[in-house]
């Protein structure tokens, strides 16, 4: 009931109006972001990097109402690749389709995508949104895949079709970044309890950790905070005989960063996932479903 509650909340223009007016919840804001601005993102990844951390930098903000906005995104992003490779950062981008003009067509998504593609030989990750888009997702997915090779691809185990989707990628060895999901879905299209979520998780990781083992180039990277999936990650990883620098983890910035320090000492791939920009209540709301337990967290800031 919380999950949903939280969720519906992600989607209310009205509370995303008024509620990131208050000082608490942008303090509480703090644990998941380290400031609006590019520069606050990009000084954080270079600490980062300092403890051996890789990151991915993603601009808050979905469904824009123009191209124009659109091409806003690209030149913005265009930029954070500059300001990436002239202080040396290991970082790579991810963007969201909908940020690109996927709203106005594929096409147009598709060729915004393209450019960033040709402004960088690091990845750029297309991020996975509601069901709805998944479809258009992967057909842009697949063409610049194609024609240039340097993109990645987020996928999200709380959907049934999620499997399939896979399997159908994985003669394009595709470098695939496996998260849980955060939307707010009907039981017909994704999971609803976690035990199912979990389980889909594990299976797909296998998928993509067998995939490497038999010669793939594409890099598998799991996205998850929880111990027990980490651990079973590991495991399979061991019974395939498949070393630690040949799949990454990743994680959000704030979430168990002791475990983030941990996985960098004993020699695992880790990625962080820094996110900035003004338009973060809806991405906020979506953290908190993902992890109720965070409500803690901003609880202590209403007393603190």
């Amino acid at each position: 009931m919380l999950r949903h509650t939280l969720l519906w909340a992600s989607t209310n223009p009205l509370l995303a109006q008024k509620l990131p007016r208050y000082r608490f919840v942008q303090k509480a804001t703090k644990r998941f972001m380290p400031g609006e601005t590019r520069d606050d993102a990009l000084a954080e990844c270079a600490r980062l990097g300092k403890g051996g951390i890789t990151s991915t930098v993603t601009l808050l903000g979905e469904n824009l109402t123009s191209l124009d906005e659109a091409d806003g995104v690209a030149e913005h992003y265009l930029a954070t690749l500059r300001e990436i490779e002239a202080h040396g950062l290991e970082t790579v981008i991810s963007v969201k389709p909908t940020q690109l003009g996927l709203d106005f067509g594929v096409d147009e998504a598709r060729t915004r995508l393209a450019r960033l593609c040709d402004a960088t030989s690091s990845l750029v990750w297309i991020d996975m949104e509601g069901s709805g888009y998944v479809d258009a997702t992967l057909d842009i997915f697949r063409s610049v895949k194609e024609e240039q090779g340097n993109v990645g691809l987020c996928l999200q185990s709380y959907l049934r079709r999620t499997a399939d989707d896979l399997e159908s990628l994985l003669p394009l060895d595709p470098d695939i970044r496996m998260v849980k999901g955060a939307y707010n879905e009907p039981h017909a299209i994704a999971f609803p309890e976690k035990s199912d979520v979990d389980r889909s998780f594990v299976t797909l990781t296998q998928t993509l950790l067998r995939a490497r083992k038999n010669g793939g180039t594409g890099t598998p990277v799991l996205a998850t905070h929880d111990p027990r999936m980490v651990a079973e990650t590991n495991r399979i990883a061991y019974e395939l005989g498949l070393d630690r620098d040949r799949y990454e983890f990743s994680m959000l910035f704030g979430i168990e960063r002791e475990e983030q320090r941990r996985l960098a000492r004993e020699g695992y791939g880790m990625r962080v996932l820094v996110s900035y920009g003004s338009a973060w209540f809806p991405w906020y709301m979506r953290r908190l479903a993902e992890r109720p337990a965070n409500l803690w967290f901003v609880a202590k800031q209403l007393v603190g």
